[in-house]
């Protein structure tokens, strides 16, 4: 018998299933919206990739590389992830830059209610938003605002009274409360670049090679890592010109052999008070990081995104270099957005290191 056309079997379609994008869905992938959409036949809707409503079966769906293709369908919008519009991240990361202009322009520091009122959303629901997005509350957002105007106008030369008034504070005895807090001493002895502020230091070895811890009265307030000792006393010296630097004693070496067990063993994380200096973007920048667990690494485009202010990469990329705390403000989990590794203030092959004890750490 001659075999006919009609009796070849037609090859079975590709499942849904096995394509390697279903997965970014089945995940419900942030970073896939706007490079891959999905619609579902049993429900008549199509949806962005990271959409919260329960998973359809892969035998229902449809894969969409466009929005345009999607539509094509002739299905109608999911309503719950809104495939047409911006995402829910997206839209709450506008509502919070648009809060932080709030803060930064009012003369006086906006109530809760004040800014929760202003972008039209409830005080507990704008709380919540914004600490997701930035890391910090909108108070400790609007005092790191006030402390940077505070730090500008006394560098620029304001007399303190006149800095203290700029920043919004609308008394000198509210102000004094919190001064030494928001700039690690007096006011006058800031404006004279931190002269007589006690710094201490030591310096020892790890795998990583040679490093320096120093603290200030509130705190560890810098982690720098070396080839060099001597450069890295050099280091502390150009960042602290003006404050008595003071050689640890045993006491303190027994601080350093705990920053050095957490560079040895990532996971057992750095229980330590921190004295962070930095603009109020830089900060935001830095509590973002401090939330990336170890074993993971994010892009610079993400933690953008993570503190409300997506077109602020590189802006971020600076945050990250001018970063004084190694490890402990874990900067190395930051990386380009193909995964590579970027420029590192203390050496790419330390920053491979670090990332490659976490994640082997993170598989045990």
């Amino acid at each position: 018998m001659v075999a006919t056309l009609a009796d070849t079997p037609k090859p079975t379609p590709p499942s849904v299933a096995d394509d390697p994008r279903w997965a970014r869905i089945v995940a419900r992938d942030k970073t896939a919206d706007g490079q891959l959409w999905y619609s579902v036949a049993t429900t008549g809707v199509y949806c962005r990739a990271s959409c919260p409503s329960r998973a359809a079966s892969p035998d229902n769906v449809q894969l969409h590389d466009t929005l345009e293709s999607a539509r094509a369908t002739g299905f109608r919008p999911c309503k719950r992830c809104n495939p047409d519009g911006p995402s829910i991240e997206a839209g709450n990361a506008a509502l919070v830059a648009r809060a932080c202009r709030i803060i930064e322009d009012s003369e006086e520091e906006p109530s809760l209610d004040a800014l929760a009122g202003a972008i039209g959303r409830s005080a507990s629901h704008f709380h919540r938003v914004f600490k997701a997005a930035t890391g910090l509350t909108p108070k400790g957002y609007a005092a790191a605002h006030r402390a940077k105007k505070l730090r500008h106008g006394l560098a620029s030369g304001h007399t303190v009274t006149a800095a203290i008034y700029d920043a919004g504070f609308n008394s000198s005895g509210r102000f004094y409360e919190k001064s030494t807090d928001m700039l690690g001493m007096t006011p006058s002895r800031y404006r004279a670049g931190g002269t007589n502020e006690d710094i201490r230091f030591a310096v020892g070895q790890t795998s990583l090679g040679a490093i320096l811890v120093a603290s200030s009265r509130r705190g560890v307030a810098a982690i720098l890592l070396g080839d060099d000792p001597d450069a890295l006393v050099r280091d502390l010296q150009d960042r602290f010109p003006n404050a008595h630097l003071i050689g640890a004693d045993r006491d303190y070496e027994t601080l350093v052999a705990r920053v050095i067990g957490c560079i040895e063993t990532p996971g057992t994380g750095l229980d330590l008070p921190l004295d962070v200096r930095g603009t109020a973007f830089q900060q935001r920048v830095w509590q973002a990081l401090q939330q990336i667990p170890v074993g993971a690494t994010v892009c610079y485009a993400e933690i953008a995104r993570r503190i409300g202010a997506p077109k602020a990469a590189r802006a971020v990329a600076a945050a990250c270099a001018a970063n004084s705390l190694a490890v402990a403000i874990p900067c190395h989990r930051v990386v380009r957005h193909d995964g590579s590794l970027s420029r590192y203030a203390w050496g790419v092959e330390r920053r491979r290191t670090l990332l490659d004890r976490e994640a082997s750490q993170g598989t045990r």
